[in-house]
């Protein structure tokens, strides 16, 4: 069998994680990443700028790249002082990029091509959204405020069905494998999931969907879920899983006897990380 097209879903360090195992045996490459963080660098940018959260992007542009040790060098090496202290050079040269050309998705083009990615970098959305959670406390609002808070049992972005990039769409339909997480479930994965078109591209797709689970419960935002609470979160959002990869060797429970739950080695060392050489002989294996 060829090579799969692959496209990964989520944001923040479990999308690099996903991408860097991808690259290694994929056809083909595609990110979609949330833009709805409100927190860091990349919410001052959004204030300055009415921009969408661009520090995800960087973080997977960087994990693409064809020399990634060279661009985190670069992308991630953050100001230490004055009015730019906290600002990674990739955020800023992000921000640059979508003011010079107008337009969100030739920046990253030009920043993908500028790194020599070998694959693309897509927003979940084109316009700045505000994410929102309902839960045992009420309503939450904002990625930060989110990923602080626990008893969490829906999130919903605002505005409610924002615009989402043709090419999102057209790289989930021609998948083989979508592959959401890992990262944290309702203020990455979720997040990224939640446009309505988004979802239901993922509905729709014949690509094998998979979950790649955390390796323990994020504290607060997952406190006590087991693997299948993880499920039942994503199907209650509309989200389909067929396989789920999960390494419980870290202390994340799995709580379910599904045969959708496959159980392998996903780390490597002494660190609770997901290791990108683990994880694509595992995925590849599947495709």
């Amino acid at each position: 069998m060829s090579a799969p097209a692959v496209v990964c879903l989520g944001g923040g360090h479990g999308a690099a994680a996903a991408l860097s195992a991808a690259r290694r045996y994929g056809r083909s490459v595609s990110a979609v990443i949330s833009v709805a963080d409100d927190g860091g660098s990349s919410g001052r940018l959004r204030e300055l700028f009415d921009l969408v959260a661009v520090g995800d992007l960087r973080r997977c542009l960087v994990a693409l790249a064809a020399d990634p040790e060279d661009a985190a060098a670069l992308f991630e090496h953050r100001f230490s002082s004055g009015e730019l202290a906290g600002h990674p050079v990739g955020n800023l040269l992000l921000a640059g990029l979508i003011e010079g050309c107008g337009d969100l998705l030739e920046a990253l083009r030009r920043a993908g091509a500028m790194l020599g990615c070998c694959g693309q970098v897509l927003p979940a959305t084109v316009e700045p959204v505000v994410l929102r959670a309902r839960g045992s406390a009420g309503e939450v609002v904002g990625q930060s405020a989110i990923a602080q808070s626990s008893g969490i049992e829906a999130i919903s972005l605002d505005p409610a069905d924002p615009a989402v990039p043709a090419e999102v769409l057209s790289a989930i339909a021609a998948a083989d494998q979508v592959l959401l997480g890992p990262g944290s479930l309702y203020t990455s994965v979720l997040a990224a999931a939640a446009p309505p078109a988004i979802t239901d591209a993922i509905a729709a797709t014949s690509a094998t969907r998979i979950y790649l689970a955390n390796l323990r419960p994020q504290v607060p935002e997952t406190t006590g879920y087991s693997v299948a609470d993880h499920l039942g979160a994503l199907e209650r959002h509309g989200i389909a899983i067929d396989v789920v990869l999960c390494d419980p060797s870290w202390g994340i429970e799995v709580g379910t006897s599904s045969p959708r739950v496959q159980i392998a080695q996903l780390t490597a060392g002494e660190q609770p990380l997901h290791d990108p050489a683990a994880l694509a002989a595992v995925l590849s294996a599947l495709a």
